[in-house]
């Protein structure tokens, strides 16, 4: 506990953020505000002075270079790779005092999160699987490029008038790598940094419960499952089963797509994409 304390201060000590105006890459993008700080990274929002645009700038942390630097690598592949409307765009790499910099596409809206915990928005079943299924068509083209993200939580899913947005592939992987020390995570982590499509629908799984959980009001101050809180049709019970891993798990997006449809014709809801 001690040594965790010391490293985080000694990381801070090493981690100086930029400031707001700071120009870099010779005098092309200048500092807006920092967006937010990660395990690898730091997100800024930056002015693109070229073409006046915003733009997020991930700064490579100082802390443990090559592993980091492996990382921001590897994210910059994944981008490129993906190249879809709904997934920022990589527009270029540099390095910059001793550290790699990620230029991407700046992608204004709402996250989920924001939506729920600070603007006290709330779905309803079908709306949760309205949305749910919108975020599914994003997700089987990221796995069809061989491509498994592993951080599909509320704070990166954005909600735009252009539809839903994905961001952060920090944690994604190739589905071909390997990662040797999966064994040894807990059964939670392991769930969740799986190098499997599975690990993405298993997320999804605990993002669908927060959707849920939004319009629940409890009646009880008794700590309760999901299973026994939540008021939900048979239908989204057995999926979010399958999608939890409580019963045998789904193989890939198209098995769950086809649930879900199930159930929003069972409503009477209207589905406008088709999933292969």
């Amino acid at each position: 506990m001690r040594f965790s304390y010391f490293r985080l201060i000694i990381e801070r000590l090493f981690e100086r953020s930029y400031k707001e105006g700071t120009i870099l890459r010779d005098g092309r993008y200048q500092i807006v505000r920092k967006l937010g700080m990660g395990s690898y990274g730091i997100a800024y929002l930056a002015n693109d002075l070229h073409t006046n645009k915003l733009v997020v700038i991930k700064r490579m942390r100082a802390i443990k270079r090559k592993t980091r630097r492996k990382s921001f690598e590897r994210e910059a592949r994944i981008l490129r790779r993906l190249d879809h409307p709904q997934i920022p765009a990589l527009y270029e790499t540099f390095t910059e005092r001793k550290a790699l910099h990620l230029v991407m596409e700046y992608m204004d809206g709402d996250t989920v999160e924001s939506l729920i915990f600070e603007q006290g928005k709330t779905y309803t079943e079908e709306e949760a699987f309205l949305l749910l299924r919108e975020v599914l068509i994003v997700v089987e083209h990221i796995h069809q490029a061989g491509i498994v993200h592993r951080d599909l939580r509320i704070p990166n899913i954005l909600l735009r008038d252009t539809g839903v947005c994905i961001i952060d592939f920090g944690l994604a992987r190739f589905l071909h790598e390997r990662d040797s020390k999966i064994e040894s995570y807990i059964l939670e982590k392991k769930l969740r940094r799986q190098i499997d499509i599975k690990s993405d629908i298993y997320a999804l799984g605990h993002f669908l419960l927060f959707l849920l959980y939004s319009s629940y009001e409890p009646t009880t101050d008794e700590e309760k499952s999901w299973e026994e809180e939540l008021e939900l049709s048979d239908g989204a019970r057995s999926i979010l089963r399958k999608m939890l891993q409580i019963s045998p798990p789904y193989r890939n997006i198209g098995e769950l797509v086809r649930d879900i449809d199930q159930v929003l014709e069972k409503k009477g809801m209207k589905k406008d994409v088709v999933v292969s």
